[in-house]
């Protein structure tokens, strides 16, 4: 059996990794010594201290010592710094040679804080342990809780693990936003693998799920990116969902691709937000290379929620789909698959779509196929994607989606001069970016000639359902509105036959309380979103705005408006009066001109705070992420 002295080359070797680790560490202004928790938390008021008993912990997590005093004695990563010849240095030998000729065993102190672990007693045992790369140690634990601090984003964010850990005893997932881990139990919910007792389900999850996806994670380089294991998992969780046990064949087979989205995930750095269609034709280095790969031709398919005698939404898509058949005629093939299920089954079904039909391109033309497309397209890389939605995209997924708060405002200028009570009905399905910017544009627009306007918005939480959404708004009605902007109204074919226009702005009769005349419409020209993109494939410039290395790629958002009249205004003139008219038509093409935005400051919101100053503008972005309303605006449960 080796003797003590005999291991005191381990300490010199672990010393000389902690000095070069010290020293270049100061040579960046930093400190090279270990963390104290009492200087730490030494001004921050702390409402108690939970013990939690005794666990394995992650040493990746252990970042400290408790004592200030200690630290001195290790380098930030827990090399040992002592003289060779100290009371330090033999203690520390002992314990290396307990470590490699019977296992450390006994448990170490430490106190959580803010999910990161100082350890009080077992210093040299982390030391040792980190030397000799071990992953893990049983500690026991105290975790100190500081008092809650909403503008403290670290607190709040901690507090939403307690809140996960109280419901889930797993202390193993952090997640980098507080907003996370409620997204995190929303997918938990459904979690009940056969066999396993409810009460022990979080830790079948963990152990089952979760670890083998951090293994993995890692293995695969996972590490490298500016996010945690957490984080990974939840937008992993969010395209494949969580099963009993993870398929780890599939799921290796998805890290490459998984890697490349979650670069980007989390975070608007790498987010483009595309305004201007020239924007596909901008070159870059790469261009010339890209054009030699672009194809002669292209074969198209387009995904349908519904049919187009059911859905003046299809439709409007499927006359975008037959303009670009005209229009390339010969140079590309289209084809469709409609009636596709609006539920988890649609993956299925579109990735056989595309497989069977041998496509270059699809589009999806529902936000409700969001989800089913990324996954197709992960797993399709040869295949371009496209799903039509105002929501972020993926590296393997394109997003393309019109400025509807446009025409939206158009319409509430119509609505405002028309209505006689002051009070406007709106329905919209579900409260989201897209429906927030839209209802606000309405009631501004509204506003601006009838400043004491009021706007009822009433729900009906689906998005294609004319018998629910005309129910609602028979209830608006008897609440006052006498002018109703209604999503699905079932309108007469004559109407819409030129546009597949689905919403329109109606007035009320007096007598019957139904809608008397449809007055006017945001409309879609599918067409030029289509010609424009697909010209882009078929020249190469597309290939070229996308490819910013060989080895990444741009994540684009196409969001296009009435300057390039991919959404547009209907207009029953004849019903209108004509000073209105005149009066649309002008701020109309002042918004093609760029001379005029529906949201320039000042904004107040439903509280009466400005959001957006005087002669300010939103961002894309802004817009694009808009979860408030503008004061005018009541919703009606």
């Amino acid at each position: 059996m080796e003797t003590t002295v005999s291991f005191l080359h381990y300490y010199q070797d672990a010393k000389a990794k902690g000095k070069r680790e010290y020293n270049k560490l100061k040579a960046q202004g930093l400190s090279g010594h270990l963390s104290s928790l009492d200087g730490l938390i030494r001004d921050v008021d702390i409402v108690g201290n939970v013990s939690l008993g005794t666990f394995e912990i992650p040493l990746s997590k252990v970042v400290g010592t408790y004592y200030n005093a200690r630290r001195m004695l290790f380098s930030k990563s827990f090399y040992p710094m002592g003289a060779e010849q100290s009371e330090f240095s033999q203690k520390w030998t002992e314990v290396c040679r307990a470590h490699v000729t019977e296992g450390l065993r006994d448990p170490i102190k430490v106190y959580e804080y803010l999910n990161y672990f100082y350890v009080m007693e077992g210093n040299k045992r982390v030391s040792v342990l980190k030397y000799f790369d071990a992953t893990a140690i049983p500690a026991e634990i105290t975790r100190i809780i500081p008092k809650y601090d909403e503008n403290d984003e670290d607190i709040v964010n901690y507090y939403a693990f307690l809140a996960f850990y109280d419901q889930t005893k797993l202390n193993t997932i952090w997640l980098s936003k507080h907003y996370r881990y409620e997204r995190l139990l929303n997918y938990l919910e459904d979690y009940h693998p056969e066999g396993v007792a409810e009460e022990e389900r979080f830790k079948h999850f963990n152990k089952y799920v979760y670890q083998p996806f951090r293994t993995l994670f890692k293995e695969s380089g996972g590490d490298a990116l500016k996010m945690t294991t957490g984080d990974a998992f939840l937008l992993y969780a969010k395209l494949y969902k969580i099963t009993d046990a993870i398929d780890e064949s599939q799921l290796k087979a998805l890290l490459p691709s998984l890697l490349i989205e979650l670069t980007n995930y989390g975070t608007n750095e790498e987010l483009e937000i595309l305004t201007d269609a020239d924007d596909i034709n901008r070159t870059n280095l790469l261009g010339s290379i890209s054009a030699l790969f672009a194809p002669k031709s292209l074969k198209v398919g387009f995904v349908y929620a519904r049919d187009t005698e059911k859905s003046g939404w299809t439709y409007s898509h499927d006359l975008g789909r037959k303009h670009v058949d005209f229009k390339f005629n010969g140079q590309i093939e289209t084809g469709i698959i409609d009636q596709v299920p609006e539920d988890d089954s649609a993956y299925e079904v579109i990735k056989q779509f595309a497989e069977e039909g041998e496509y270059d391109v699809i589009f999806t033309t529902s936000e409700v196929f969001r989800r089913a497309t990324v996954r197709c397209a992960i797993e399709l890389p040869k295949i371009r994607f496209f799903n039509c939605s105002g929501n972020r995209p993926y590296v393997h997924m394109a997003n393309y989606f019109g400025r509807t708060y446009e025409p939206r405002f158009l319409t509430g200028v119509i609505a405002g001069a028309m209505t006689k009570t002051g009070i406007i009905g709106y329905t919209a399905t579900n409260p989201n970016p897209e429906v927030y910017s839209a209802i606000n544009a309405f009631t501004l627009g509204a506003q601006m000639v009838n400043p004491k306007a009021k706007v009822l918005v009433a729900y009906t939480g689906e998005w294609n359902n004319p018998m629910k959404s005309t129910n609602i708004s028979e209830c608006l009605i008897k609440r006052g509105a006498d002018i109703i902007s209604n999503k699905n109204l079932i309108v007469p074919r004559d109407v819409t036959w030129d546009y597949g226009v689905y919403a329109m702005l109606c007035d009320i009769d007096e007598v019957t309380k139904k809608p008397k005349h449809y007055l006017a419409a945001p409309i879609w020209n599918w067409g030029i979103f289509y010609e424009k993109i697909i010209s882009g494939l078929l020249n190469g410039s597309y290939q070229r705005m996308i490819a910013t290395s060989s080895q990444t790629q741009r994540v684009i958002n196409f969001w296009w408006g009435i300057d390039l009249g991919v959404v547009d205004l209907y207009m029953a003139d004849e019903l209108i009066p004509s000073g209105t008219v005149k009066l649309v038509k002008h701020l109309r093409q002042m918004m093609v001109t760029d001379q005029f935005h529906p949201f320039t400051g000042p904004v107040m919101n439903q509280n009466g705070e400005c959001v957006i100053e005087t002669d300010q503008l939103p961002s894309p972005e802004e817009i694009m992420s808009m979860d408030w309303f503008v004061e005018g605006v009541e919703i009606v449960e």
